[in-house]
């Protein structure tokens, strides 16, 4: 099996594919390529690929009183392999490195997963919210 490799977009293709990982796993909110085009230019942003084969992706929000959001994305065929924990400590090493003094992450409360894997991490849920025309809640929740 090949290993796997982190990847800040450069071109279209790898932020097709960032955008297409990002959508599965956020259906409620789906981007299109010139939200993500725009995304990449305020935030840090990889994809992760096993061969060639985008498996999850992650955002950093740099810091904003202290507080980076770090967000890692696992397609649901690639989760329980470390491929999150992979992401997360890239996206942790590059909010540390922007100077960040607490980490924050958002999950959509129907992802399961993402809550179990933030809260193992040492999250604390401290919000849930409704966008406007949504159905389902995001989780804000704080490390710590």
């Amino acid at each position: 099996m090949s290993k796997l490799r982190l990847l800040q977009p450069q071109d279209d293709a790898v932020l097709e594919d960032w955008r297409h990982v990002h959508n599965v796993i956020i259906p409620t909110d789906p981007l299109s390529p010139e939200a993500v085009r725009e995304r990449s230019g305020r935030n840090h942003l990889e994809v992760a690929y096993l061969g060639d084969l985008a498996v999850g992706c992650s955002t950093v929000r740099p810091p904003e009183d202290g507080t980076a959001t770090v967000i890692a994305r696992v397609l649901p065929d690639h989760r329980g392999q470390g491929f999150g924990e992979l992401l997360y400590a890239s996206g942790l090493a590059r909010a540390r490195a922007l100077g960040a003094e607490r980490i924050a992450t958002v999950v959509l409360a129907s992802n399961e997963d993402g809550l179990r894997f933030a809260l193992r991490r040492g999250f604390t849920e401290v919000e849930r919210y409704l966008l406007p025309g949504d159905t389902v809640p995001y989780v804000d929740l704080l490390l710590g």
